[in-house]
């Protein structure tokens, strides 16, 4: 199975007239969000599923790929690393052996979830607005290991192409 944290691509600053679910993407966030999800168009397998979080940015994000989503309540604002594991169940996934899981969520937890899943320890990892992290799941030598295939950012998606 494979896993890929993307980031919410640049939103509407808060300024506490409306909801925090309520706000938009920039029209750089829109264009960040295009960027990325042409990029993953061309390297996603047929069998992936897309869980967003509930709020109107990452609804937006999500949409640029022009893929179905499952809005998940579980991996909004204010999920910790534990939540966003048991909405994806990773490493033991609903997602159809060899299929891709796409989570499209939120700092800081979507950076601690990238800690977790490389080095076993939660830390405030960086994912920067609009990117993808992009992770495999192997058994080598009968070990589990969690691979970082890809870590992309909307700034370089033009100039990366991931191996495959």
């Amino acid at each position: 199975m494979d896993l890929i944290l993307w980031r919410h691509a640049e939103a509407e600053d808060g300024d506490g007239r409306a909801p925090d679910a309520k706000r938009r993407l920039t029209a750089r966030g829109e264009k960040q969000a295009r960027k990325i999800a042409a990029w993953l168009k061309t390297h996603l397998p047929r069998n992936t599923t897309v869980l967003v979080s509930p709020t109107e940015r990452t609804q937006q994000t999500a949409h640029a790929l022009g893929l179905p989503f499952e809005i998940e309540p579980k991996i909004g604002v204010g999920a910790d690393c534990a939540d966003l594991l048991a909405a994806t169940g990773w490493p033991d996934s609903k997602v159809s052996r060899g299929g891709t899981l796409i989570l499209v969520g939120h700092q800081p937890t979507l950076g601690r979830l990238a800690a977790l899943l490389l080095s076993g320890t939660e830390a405030d990892w960086a994912v920067k607005k609009g990117a993808v992290w992009w992770f495999s799941r192997r058994v080598r030598e009968g070990e589990d290991q969690t691979v970082l295939r890809a870590v992309i950012g909307p700034d370089l998606v033009d100039s990366f192409t991931l191996q495959k």
